[in-house]
């Protein structure tokens, strides 16, 4: 990590700040011993996880004021885990997963840095049957949907990972995909709903995408 230029800024949450460290912008590059390029992950894509998304910041505003109480929630793809960094910081029994091989550090360093207890984290691979995360009460997410086969690896790790009663909350900035994971989903019979998020106001441009949540 020492051979990376690096960001930290605070994002507030009304009275709660959550301070973070990130990359400083999407052309840093850091892959000495090809663990990333051995998991397929090229120089142009490896940055991606290490910056704050306009996604990732609706998902995250929503969250702070949904109700996680008693519930195992688990983050999907979290990149820099803003959304699971706020949630352990109301205590709530979060984990964290990402395929990136730098995601761990950064979290750890960015519970740390917020003097909070360390996260559960797992490296994992949406097509890994054999990971050990177990199931959860509610699976967050945000801009998951890069490409097409991506929506049925998608839908299958959420349903192996989802509770007989289960909620699923990804932001989705509008990459043409939603639909079609709604309808996978419907499969496994979760009811579906996707709304605008009210107040974007903490971005600098609109937002065009939407809120999708799923219930079972």
């Amino acid at each position: 990590m020492t051979d990376l230029r690096l960001r930290y800024q605070t994002v507030e949450f009304g009275k709660t700040d959550i301070h973070l460290c990130t990359l400083r912008n999407t052309n840093e590059f850091h892959d000495p011993h090809g663990r990333a390029n051995a998991l397929g992950i090229c120089s142009a894509s490896w940055p991606i996880f290490g910056v704050i998304w306009p996604s990732s910041l609706i998902l995250a505003h929503f969250i702070s004021e949904y109700d996680t109480a008693s519930k195992r929630v688990l983050e999907v793809g979290c990149g820099m885990a803003l959304s699971s960094l706020l949630l352990n910081k109301k205590n709530t029994d979060i984990t964290a997963t990402d395929y990136h091989p730098e995601v761990k550090s950064f979290l750890e360093r960015n519970a740390l840095l917020n003097g909070d207890k360390s996260i559960s984290y797992e490296r994992t691979d949406w097509s890994d049957n054999k990971d050990n995360l177990g199931r959860f009460d509610l699976i967050i997410g945000s801009d998951l949907l890069y490409e097409d086969d991506h929506i049925e690896l998608l839908a299958n790790f959420i349903e192996r990972h989802s509770k007989p009663i289960c909620e699923i909350i990804i932001v989705d900035p509008g990459r043409g995909r939603k639909n079609k994971l709604s309808a996978k989903l419907r499969e496994f019979g979760f009811g579906v709903s996707q709304f605008k998020p009210l107040n974007t106001d903490f971005l600098e441009q609109e937002f065009k995408g939407h809120i999708l949540k799923y219930e079972r």
